[in-house]
């Protein structure tokens, strides 16, 4: 399923969201740090999105995962978050999820 090579792909609002998610758990500093080290990784790919397709209705803030997913032509999201499966029934554009587990035992042998 995966061609070989993982890339984590974001924008300054996904990299926003995860300092303030990193920020409930540890220091400002902390978080701004890991963050800071995620943005500059070989594997990181920053995208950034002009088109917003408001596929999640639920969960809105959700959707800049998705919009970012799109404009890089992401293989997947990975994801245990349920208020992404109505990405499931959305033909297009199609953007599949998978969750954490199961995509752990696809990268790993």
């Amino acid at each position: 399923m995966l061609d070989g090579k993982i890339s984590l792909c974001v924008n300054t609002d996904i990299l926003d969201e995860y300092e303030e998610k990193i920020c409930e758990y540890a220091s400002a500093e902390v978080a701004h740090n890991v963050v800071e080290a995620i943005a500059i990784l070989p594997t990181t790919t920053h995208q950034n999105t002009y088109v917003h397709f408001e596929l999640l209705p639920t969960d809105t803030d959700d959707n800049k995962f998705v919009d970012c997913a799109i404009a890089s032509n992401a293989e997947l999201i990975v994801t245990n978050d349920k208020d992404f499966n109505p990405l499931k029934d959305i033909p297009w554009p199609k953007v599949e999820i998978m969750n954490i587990q199961d995509f752990m035992e696809t990268i790993l042998p």
